[in-house]
C-alpha cells in the first residue's frame, strides 16, 4: 500500500513536469495513471479535473507572465467550450463506453506527446471566428465527458493550422484548460464527493510538477525524448482500457 501510494505521488509529479511544460494540465496522463492502478471509474473524471485546475492555473500565470499569450485567439474557442464542458460533464457515460471513449482519447494524446511539430516558420493567421467557435463547442463536450481540460486537442488544432506559434499556444491552451475544467467539474459536482481519500497529496504532487514544468516550458525546454515514453505509457494505458 505504501509503495503504490509513493509511486502514484511521483507518477503525478513527473507527469505534471512534462504536462505543464507544454502549457497543458495533464489530465490525460493522470487518467491513464489511475487507469493503470485501476482507480474507480467514478474517481477517474473529477480526480482529473481537480489536478487540472491546479497544474492549467500555475501554467497559464507562467506563460503569461513571460508574455505568451494571445487573447484574440484564446476568446472563440473558450466561449462555446465552458459551456459544453458544463454539458459534458453533467453526462454519466456507461462504464464501458466511458472507457472505450477514454482509451480513444489517451491514443491521441499519446500522439500529441510523441509528436515533434515544425518550428515557427509559417506566418501565423488568426483563425476565422465561426472555426473556433465550432472547434471550442466539441473540444468542450468531449473534454466534459472524459474529464480532460482540451489542451491535448487544442495545441495540435492551433499548431497544425497555423493559427499560433508554439509557447503563445502553450499559454492560450492553458487558460483553455483551466476554464473547461471548471467548468466540467461543475456539470460533475454531485461526483466531487467520491474522490479519493487521498486526493490532496495528488494535488500537492501536481502543484508541484507544475511549477517546475511550466518554469521550463516558458523558458526553454526540449523534452521529445521523455515525452515519447510517457506517450508509450499512454498507448498501453489506452490499450488496456478498451480491450480489457
Amino acid at each position: 500500500m505504501e509503495f503504490s501510494f509513493a509511486l502514484i505521488l511521483v507518477v503525478i509529479f513527473i507527469v505534471a513536469v512534462l504536462y505543464s511544460s507544454v502549457g497543458h494540465g495533464g489530465a490525460s496522463g493522470y487518467l491513464a495513471v489511475m487507469a493503470l492502478l485501476a482507480v474507480a471509474p467514478e474517481q477517474t473524471r473529477p480526480a482529473a479535473l481537480v489536478l487540472n485546475l491546479f497544474v492549467a492555473s500555475i501554467g497559464a500565470f507562467q506563460f503569461y507572465r513571460a508574455g505568451f499569450f494571445s487573447w484574440n485567439t484564446f476568446w472563440p474557442f473558450a466561449v462555446t467550450s465552458i459551456p459544453f464542458a458544463f454539458i459534458g460533464g453533467m453526462i454519466k457515460l456507461p462504464t464501458n463506453v466511458y472507457r472505450t471513449v477514454l482509451g480513444l482519447v489517451l491514443l491521441f494524446a499519446a500522439f500529441r506527446l510523441a509528436w515533434k511539430f515544425a518550428s515557427d516558420n509559417k506566418a501565423v493567421q488568426p483563425p476565422k471566428i465561426w472555426m473556433a467557435l465550432i472547434i471550442g463547442a466539441v473540444i468542450g463536450l468531449l473534454s466534459g465527458l472524459v474529464g480532460v481540460g482540451g489542451g491535448i486537442f487544442l495545441t495540435p488544432i492551433l499548431l497544425l493550422m497555423h493559427w499560433s506559434e508554439t509557447k503563445t499556444a502553450a499559454g492560450v491552451s492553458a487558460l483553455f484548460i483551466l476554464v473547461n475544467s471548471a467548468s466540467g467539474l461543475m456539470g460533475n459536482y454531485a461526483q466531487v464527493s467520491v474522490l479519493p481519500q487521498n486526493v490532496w497529496f495528488w494535488i500537492a504532487a501536481a502543484v508541484a510538477g507544475g511549477i517546475v514544468g511550466s518554469m521550463l516550458g516558458a523558458k526553454k525546454f526540449e523534452s521529445l525524448t521523455i515525452r515519447r515514453v510517457l506517450a508509450a505509457v499512454l498507448i498501453f494505458a489506452a490499450v488496456k482500457l478498451i480491450i480489457v
